[in-house]
């Protein structure tokens, strides 16, 4: 008869999602996995394999579950550099008050640590960045469309501006920052790659 399983496979990524999170990789053991779910390990071994394996499938969960959404609202909404304004907005908020305050990204997280050495943890950030890029770009060649932006703005290098502005956004939350000091950073970022306030 087949092995059944006494948990829920999904719930149980969620909550090791949740810990490699906040804790990181490099802090985070296999006990601290055993804890937090409440499985013992062969049963996490047996079902996601090893510490390796539950992580980028952590990885993948976020990416799909929390990163894509956003970026397809973004992508499609038609307001130009308000929808840009209110991603960013919306971004500072869930990093600096709530419940992952202080989480930082879990992608940004592993941009920046030991982990991004693994081959598929790369392919996994590469995909996020070009996710969040052809947002950003979508966006920005809705403002051209609409004339929000400054003469001269160049839609597909201020994508790029804007998205390595939104992995600072994550990494410097992490570190501390507070949300009006966030948020005056994007405006001057905004600003600098000649993008002017849409009314």
């Amino acid at each position: 008869m087949p092995d059944i399983k006494h948990f829920d496979p999904d719930a149980t990524l969620e909550t090791v999602l949740r810990l490699f999170w906040r804790q990181g990789v490099a802090t985070t053991g296999i006990q601290d996995v055993v804890t937090v779910t409440g499985l013992n390990r062969s049963s996490l071994y047996a079902t996601f394999g090893g510490k390796q394996e539950l992580y980028l499938a952590a990885l993948r969960r976020y990416v799909e579950q929390r990163s894509e959404p956003m970026f397809r609202r973004l992508a499609q909404d038609e307001r130009g550099l308000p929808a840009i304004s209110e991603f960013f907005g919306g971004l500072i908020e869930a990093r600096c008050s709530g419940e992952y305050a202080r989480w930082g990204c879990m992608v940004s997280n592993a941009h920046a640590g030991a982990e991004n050495s693994d081959p598929e943890v790369r392919t996994v950030l590469d995909q996020h960045h070009r996710g969040l890029r052809e947002a950003m770009h979508a966006a920005l060649v809705t403002a051209d469309r609409e004339g929000q932006l400054a003469p001269g703005a160049d839609p597909a290098a201020s994508a790029d501006v804007l998205a390595l502005l939104a992995y600072g956004v994550n990494l410097r939350s992490r570190a501390g920052a507070d949300a009006a000091t966030l948020g005056s950073t994007v405006t001057a970022a905004l600003a600098l790659i000649g993008v002017r306030a849409a009314a």
